[in-house]
């Protein structure tokens, strides 16, 4: 083979080499500039900021602003909330009118000692901010030991009044920069025909530092850090947990015209986050990012949530999701499958559902003991048998009020009964009624027929001698029963409103956990990762949970960017940006003037 001349010369070899068109630094628009310092307004947490730090010592220094923008800049362009890169984007990719918004002169570019100036000017700026936020701020650049280290951590989860009011104001400041997208969003009309049904996982954040050293007596730098353990695997990730919402949607019955596609169409975005220790207040953290959404009127549907949340107390969580209006999609260990409990009127507690008393044995424990691989991946017997149980189940007769309260009735009893009780008929006076005909032509009148419902099997016993009313349980004496939240003591926590591994259970619960395995994929991409500690360098869980929070806010705008760009649908307009103002009973807006042009 003969080789081209140009290969066997390094001169030209190296003047073929692709180069960039310029050594000069990349040029951020100011437009891109004014969105996000715009949003960052928008979303009220300089206000909050401002009034914290405002009885503070000591000179003012750069304003908190200019960071704020600076690292929301740095994720846009750089993928980096690390406070080297916010520093970079400021003195060296803005035009001289965005450093004029942003209070950064041209002085600060001159030389070394100007940007090192600077530098210090932003890590101080910052580290105001987080030790002004921190409940108790300790030294953050050794190993504590490890009895120091605990007294600091406790600081995060005592009942001290000030510790508390400066964790809620963190946790405010967060809810506030993630929020404001999802306002963004409603704006522009995205949640329209949204159901309501949302996603919740926990999510390791790892961290930069390493573990503690427990043969030194010797903490880590993350004093309230911890091991975090994914489902199913036996290694933990040190670091922070974070709760992420996601805008999930189930998927059309069988039988729809539309059957097998999800029933709304809108962007997943992220609708909450709360970072905290891993394995501390799981339920509870689920709850109040909730409750963050309530401002937006968004319908309740379906909330389905991994086992994790399934082990939370019923007062953590299942008691106050239900009375939020959340309808509870759940799945279960190996030894919580089957037979429950029961309740106080005799019913079954049988997969998170109410069921007849009587219900078969070989229906009830269809599930007892069995693996998660048996349940993902049913075999024809398992699925037949979860079938022929669904007539089993109480069925709902007034849905949940405001206090979570529910009516429920025996399958045996009402206009449309699922089974042919002669129990009930025998109680209720209704086993000598005259049999009606039926015209067999007719499918749905034959179904109709109590010849052709499922017979529940009593005892040859109770048939010949049948007991006094009042040794019977009670769903049986009464056919409608109340349940109140928490009726079922501690086994109330593994209701559900969905029949286990039924056809609705299916269409709810795996659509909207791939939603949530999507989400978490996309905050870990190339693009915005939280799960890669070098791109959020800064220390203490104050720090950590501000650049979390920009992280996921700079990812929920990539999504609706992405989501114009694959619907066709127009982007933001002044419109949405200006009327975000306009909605104060969703967010409190500043009324600074920044003197910025529209995005």
């Amino acid at each position: 083979m003969t080789v081209p001349r140009s290969w066997r010369d390094s001169k030209k070899i190296r003047h073929c080499r692709p180069r960039p068109a310029t050594d000069a630094p990349f040029a951020i628009p100011d437009s891109k500039v004014g969105q996000l310092d715009t949003l960052l307004h928008h979303s009220g947490v300089l206000g909050l900021i401002d009034t914290e730090l405002a009885g503070r010592p000591g000179p003012g220094g750069l304003p908190v602003r200019t960071v704020l923008v600076g690292l929301l800049l740095s994720l846009h362009y750089h993928q980096s909330a690390t406070l080297a890169d916010a520093c970079r984007v400021l003195l060296d990719e803005l035009t001289p009118t965005a450093r004029a918004w942003l209070h950064v002169t041209s002085a600060d570019q001159r030389d070394l000692h100007a940007r090192l100036a600077f530098s210090r000017r932003l890590y101080r700026a910052f580290d105001r901010l987080t030790t002004a936020l921190d409940p108790y701020r300790c030294d953050r650049r050794r190993r504590l030991p490890a009895d120091e280290a605990a007294a600091h951590a406790a600081a995060w989860e005592d009942e001290d009044a000030e510790h508390l009011r400066r964790r809620r104001l963190l946790q405010e400041i967060s809810d506030r920069l993630v929020l404001v997208t999802i306002r963004l969003a409603h704006r522009r009309g995205l949640f329209k025909g949204w159901k309501g049904d949302i996603g919740i996982d926990t999510t390791p954040v790892p961290a930069w530092h390493h573990e503690p050293k427990t043969h030194k007596a010797l903490a880590s730098v993350e004093i309230t850090a911890g091991w975090h353990f994914c489902g199913g695997s036996t290694e933990g990730i040190f670091g922070h947990s974070a709760t992420l919402l996601v805008a999930g949607s189930r998927r059309h019955p069988a039988g729809h015209p539309r059957a097998g596609h999800r029933v709304s169409g809108h962007p997943q975005l992220a609708l909450g986050l709360v970072l905290d220790t891993p394995g501390k207040r799981i339920g509870p953290n689920a709850i109040h990012a909730l409750g963050a959404l309530a401002p937006f009127r968004f319908p309740a549907g379906a909330l389905a949530v991994d086992r994790a949340y399934t082990d939370q107390t019923t007062p953590h969580f299942a008691e106050p999701a239900r009375r939020l209006g959340y309808r509870l999609v759940l799945d279960y260990k190996q030894n919580q499958r089957g037979v429950q409990g029961s309740a106080p009127s005799g019913a079954l507690l049988v997969d998170g559902s109410l069921a007849c008393p009587a219900m078969p044995t070989r229906f009830a424990h269809a599930t007892t003991g069995l693996d998660d691989g048996a349940v993902r991946a049913m075999d024809d017997q398992l699925a037949e048998l979860i079938a022929q149980r669904q007539p089993f189940f109480l069925k709902t007769k007034q849905a949940a009020d405001a206090r979570g309260t529910v009516r429920l009735q025996c399958p045996a009893a009402g206009p449309s009964p699922s089974v042919n009780c002669p129990r009930f008929h025998h109680v209720h006076g209704t086993a000598g009624a005259r049999p009606k005909a039926v015209d067999l032509t007719n499918l749905r009148a034959t179904a109709a027929h109590s010849a052709a419902k499922t017979a529940v099997p009593i005892p040859t016993a109770e048939r010949l001698r049948p007991p006094p009313k009042n040794e019977l349980p009670r769903i049986c004496q009464k056919p409608t029963i109340t349940l109140h939240p928490g009726g079922l003591g501690p086994h109330d926590k593994f209701r559900q409103d969905f029949p286990y591994l039924g056809p609705a259970w299916h269409d709810t619960y795996k659509p909207i956990r791939a939603n949530n395995e999507g989400l978490n994929g996309r905050a870990k991409s190339h693009r915005i990762d939280i799960g890669d500690p070098k791109k959020r360098l800064a220390h203490g869980r104050a720090a950590q949970t501000i650049l979390v929070a920009l992280m996921v806010c700079t990812l929920n705008l990539q999504i609706l960017h992405d989501w114009h760009l694959t619907t066709g649908t127009p982007p933001a307009t002044e419109t949405d940006h200006n009327s975000l103002d306009h909605d104060s009973h969703l967010m409190p807006a500043a009324h600074t003037s920044t003197g910025i042009p529209p995005p």
